[in-house]
């Protein structure tokens, strides 16, 4: 048997562990869908205060503050969108 070879067979069989995925990688997918359930609930408390405030149940500058905050949300998702597109947009464009 050539020792090259076996040399390689071995060398292969301790790198197949880097093909498993990181600790690092759960972590950012926790990170997504607790960003994802915060901007979720921002626009709920936004659209509860709208409507309470619809009936005159809220203070006007409660109104203005949800207003406020969830047109911050939007922004940061869009702008997040907006990213990932071009991101995409970019493995596209490269040569295989």
């Amino acid at each position: 048997m050539d020792i090259r070879a076996l040399n390689a067979t071995q060398k292969y069989s301790a790198l197949r562990e880097a093909t498993q995925p990181l600790p690092e990688v759960n972590d950012a997918v926790k990170f997504a869908g607790q960003t994802a359930d915060d901007f979720a609930t921002t626009l709920k408390q936004g659209e509860d205060i709208a409507m309470a405030a619809m009936s005159g149940d809220a203070d006007p500058h409660a109104l203005v503050q949800a207003l406020a905050q969830t047109e911050l949300a939007v922004d940061a998702a869009v702008s997040v969108r907006n990213k990932v597109v071009e991101a995409y947009q970019e493995i596209l464009r490269m040569p295989v």
